[in-house]
């Protein structure tokens, strides 16, 4: 079997959403957890893929501003086809809302990745959680769907 990727509610996966994010965010890049769950996240559209038998492994969040966030994979399944898959979702999730432009604050050595799939960067390198990111933006028009895998 494989992965599945759906959309689903804060309030009914919340735990599973949580699991994974703590996983990634809190224990692996130490970020405090009262920063990593915030009131956006009653408010996003929220993603989450699971492998085999229903088993959460990834997640990602998409808020009403149009910004993607909140990408959480875990270790054994950072791959090209869930990355891919998973960011895909997501864009299709803002077409589908009426966005025409996305953004997301990502991780600097991630820079050169979301140019290839059409973003550019806007504005300065910024700190969020401890961590310096650079906020880039895509027309949902132009997002490519090249190979894309983040690492952590």
């Amino acid at each position: 079997m494989g992965y599945q990727i759906n959309k689903v509610e804060w309030d009914r996966q919340k735990d599973q959403l949580q699991q994974i994010r703590e996983k990634v965010f809190v224990y692996e890049l130490h970020i405090p957890k009262r920063i990593e769950f915030d009131s956006q996240d009653k408010l996003a559209h929220h993603v989450l893929v699971t492998h085999n038998s229903n088993s959460p492994v990834a997640t990602g969040r998409l808020c009403t501003d149009g910004l993607i966030g909140r990408i959480a994979v875990l270790p054994a399944h950072r791959n090209r086809h869930v990355y891919t898959s998973l960011l895909t979702f997501i864009v299709n999730l803002a077409a589908n809302d009426g966005h025409q432009v996305i953004s997301i604050n990502c991780i600097l050595n991630e820079v050169e990745r979301f140019k290839r799939n059409g973003f550019i960067q806007q504005g300065g390198v910024f700190m969020e959680a401890g961590i310096p990111r650079q906020r880039m933006q895509c027309q949902v028009s132009e997002f490519v769907t090249k190979p894309f895998t983040l690492v952590h």
